[in-house]
C-alpha cells in the first residue's frame, strides 16, 4: 500500500513541477531557438509542451500501475464478511418494502 501511495505523490509531483519548468524555461529563453520565435508563438508552443508533458507523466502513471501486480493485493475479511451481510440486508428490505407498497396501491 505504501508503494502505491510513493508512486502517486512523486507522479503528482511530477505532474505539477514538470509543466511550469517547461513554461518557466521557455518564458526566460533557457531552450535554444525561442529567442527567434514570436512572443505569440512561444506561448503557443510552450503550452502544447506542457500538456503533452502531463499527459506523459499521467501514461507513465498507468504503466507502473498495469505492471503491478494483481494477486498482491487482497481484500480484508471483515471488510467482505460486512460488505456482503450489508448487501444481503439490502436485499431484504427491498423485498419487504415492494410488497407492501404494492398491497397499499392496490
Amino acid at each position: 500500500m505504501a508503494g502505491v501511495v510513493n508512486k502517486f505523490f512523486i507522479t503528482s509531483l511530477i505532474m505539477w513541477a514538470a509543466p511550469v519548468a517547461i513554461l518557466y524555461a521557455f518564458n526566460h529563453s533557457l531552450i535554444p531557438g525561442v529567442t527567434d520565435m514570436s512572443p505569440h508563438s512561444m506561448t503557443l508552443l510552450s503550452g502544447f509542451v506542457a500538456v503533452i508533458s502531463v499527459n506523459v507523466v499521467i501514461a507513465f502513471y498507468i504503466c507502473l500501475a498495469m505492471r503491478e501486480p494483481s494477486d498482491k493485493h487482497e481484500p480484508d475479511p471483515k471488510f467482505l464478511a460486512e460488505a456482503k451481510a450489508s448487501v444481503k440486508q439490502l436485499g431484504k428490505n427491498q423485498d419487504g418494502d415492494s410488497s407492501e407498497t404494492r398491497s397499499k396501491q392496490e
